[in-house]
């Protein structure tokens, strides 16, 4: 692998009162810097670039004094242009429009915080512009104090990287540097981060790092060679991690990971799609990125997660067992299978699992439930053996932005199951000794969908709303509807939270009892223990399972009946007391007298989906 080394740093950089202005550009044999006046329209001058070893091309003005001086630019290359700069830090007029270079005078106020431990990790995934009204990062702070008295440890921010247009998931970023300007810019995620801090939240940033977006990527008219025809993605061309020329793209990806962590504090990252990074070279691009991820923390601990389908442990085992030394994976088998047996999904990848009690319990034990097996739907094996990953290196949940997002209508999981099934799921999800991901307004059951919507040029537009419909044309569960259009900005509104919703007789319950399991997780000796052999999984019957969990010379149990009557006799010997019932009254449920008027015989009931948190101990 041929590659130039010490790449200088690409983009715009302060030296003084001066920026220095650098580009990569190998294919062209001239570049020229284009300064703009405020308007972001006019053309100010024109700054021929000098030519540097290993493609680059270079420029220095000044000028740029005070705290925080801004100068609008973009490059020229062979002629041809001008285009904004792929390692911009700021794009104030969109994607399509002049780069800033911008000193952010920003004083930060978290020197103290060092970050959440893998083991206290609960993480609340939030979609920045549909989480509140406005949008905004700073829309946000003011509920951090909830979602910390809650019991959530870390927010996982989906992409934040510059996209096209004035709403988008954030998986069409383009600028890898550049926080979307839409909510709020560099300043306002660094008075967020720092907000979140104070109340002792962490914040991971979801970074996309597998392809760019279809619409403002520029890459190209740079040079060919950010990307090769020796990968295929589902969204074309890989990124150039591994073949001639590969430094430099590899450092777009690492400095980009750097940046969050050092410029704007963050305390770690989730990888998306890793699966579709692929890189055939020494050290995995995923291994460079952590590495320069944790040391641009400075000595405070940093998160990388990556979101994986393949049930590979090769991820999280350390380097120097041959591994990756990523810190955490996303495990979706325990989702398919919730989702399997409490909604009945079974279009798709819930084809591969049974959703039986038996296969839940399998999967809280090994951790994911495809440890090599054939996969029906493929017909290829998939999977390696779990047992050797901690469980604070897998993270579970019963639903997420895809999981919700990526179906037709953008349903959430309380739409397709009973209040009571959503309480039980709820339950094992947080009393597992696995780490658990909400997705925002999960902690009261949110009725809002999430939908799937883009902001994308016309033509561009028109392609994505016909791919969605066809994409759905041959899922049974999806027929007799129009699919929502993804451009219609009704889409994007109907996906905002509705916080009115939190204090309404059928979510308020649903809010408590996220508090109390959260709280039980964090505080019961039993369900702080998260090491493997603390723990095991049955199927109790065909239709419930039990999880008992123990530590600190206590044992808990978790019953959950997926579905008809469960009569359980309880060992002899031992006394049980019911910690909570999902049923009781209190979180919405029926009541939980069948629970105890059982315990009091000897037995457990449990009617319908619910579930029942036993402390048992030694009979006197």
């Amino acid at each position: 692998m041929k590659n130039p080394t010490n790449i200088p740093p690409l983009g715009a950089s302060f030296e003084g009162n001066d920026v220095v202005f650098r580009i990569w550009a190998p294919d062209h044999d001239h570049a020229e810097l284009v300064l703009y006046d405020a308007d972001a329209v006019t053309e100010r001058v024109r700054v021929p670039m000098e030519a540097e070893p290993g493609g680059c091309f270079r420029a220095r003005v000044g000028g740029a004094s005070g705290a925080e001086a801004s100068v609008l630019y973009k490059f020229g290359v062979g002629g041809a242009g001008p285009f904004p700069d792929p390692s911009s830090r700021s794009q104030p007029f969109g994607v399509h429009g002049p780069s800033e270079a911008r000193r952010f005078s920003f004083s930060w106020t978290d020197q103290g915080f060092g970050g959440v431990r893998p083991e206290d990790l609960v993480l609340q995934e939030i979609h920045v512009g549909t989480a509140t009204a406005e949008g905004t990062f700073e829309a946000l702070i003011p509920h951090l104090a909830e979602l910390r008295a809650l019991g959530i440890t870390a927010l996982e921010l989906m992409p934040l990287a510059s996209f096209p247009g004035r709403w988008n998931w954030g998986y069409d970023g383009v600028c890898l540097y550049a926080p979307q300007v839409s909510y709020g810019g560099p300043l306002g995620l660094m008075r967020l981060v720092d907000a979140a801090h104070a109340h002792g939240l962490a914040v991971l940033i979801d970074a996309v790092y597998n392809h760019l977006g279809p619409d403002g990527n520029y890459l190209r008219a740079y040079t060919r060679r950010y990307f090769t025809d020796r990968h295929e993605t589902p969204w074309g061309e890989g990124l150039n991690v591994d073949g001639e020329d590969a430094r430099p793209v590899r450092e777009l990806l690492a400095r980009s990971a750097e940046m969050w962590i050092r410029d704007y504090h963050a305390d770690g990252l989730r990888l998306d799609a890793t699966h579709e990074i692929r890189d055939d070279s020494d050290p995995h691009i995923l291994r460079e990125i952590a590495e320069r991820a944790r040391r641009a923390g400075g000595g405070k601990r940093i998160v990388v997660i990556a979101e994986d389908e393949r049930n590979e442990e090769r991820l999280v085992r350390p380097v120097n067992e041959g591994g990756l030394g990523l810190d955490a994976v996303w495990a979706d088998d325990f989702h398919h299978q919730m989702r399997r047996a409490f909604a009945g999904d079974k279009d798709g990848y819930f084809q591969d699992v049974s959703g039986s009690a038996a296969d839940i319990a399998r999967t809280l034990n090994e951790g994911w439930f495809y440890s090599g097996q054939t996969s029906p739907r493929t017909g290829k094996p998939r999977g390696t053996n779990p047992r050797s990953i901690a469980p604070t290196q897998l993270v579970h949940c019963i639903q997420n932005h895809d999981q919700i997002g990526n179906r037709a209508f953008g349903d959430r999981l309380g739409e397709r199951v009973s209040p009571a099934a959503f309480r039980a799921m709820s339950a094992l999800l947080l009393l597992s000794p696995y780490v658990p991901l909400l997705f925002m307004g999960q902690e009261w059951n949110a009725k809002t969908r999430f939908q799937y919507f883009t902001d994308h040029h016309a033509e561009l537009g028109r392609l994505v709303t016909e791919g969605r419909r066809k994409e759905f044309s041959a899922f049974a569960s999806f027929q007799g509807a129009e699919i929502p259009d993804p451009q219609a900005t009704s889409t994007f509104l109907a996906s905002k939270l509705s916080y009115e919703e939190r204090d309404a007789p059928a979510h308020a319950g649903v809010r408590e009892l996220y508090r109390e399991l959260l709280h039980l997780r964090a505080t019961h000796p039993a369900l702080r223990a998260r090491e493997r052999g603390t723990f095991e999984a049955r199927a109790v019957g065909e239709d419930a399972l039990v999880l008992v969990r123990r530590g600190g010379g206590k044992e808990v149990s978790v019953h959950v009946n997926l579905r008809g009557r469960l009569r359980e006799k309880l060992p002899k010997g031992l006394s049980h007391e019911l910690v909570l019932a999902t049923e009781e009254s209190r979180f919405g449920g029926a009541g939980g007298e069948a629970v105890r008027e059982g315990l009091a015989a000897g037995e457990l009931r449990l009617d319908g989906p619910a579930a029942a948190v036993l402390a048992s101990r030694a009979s006197a």
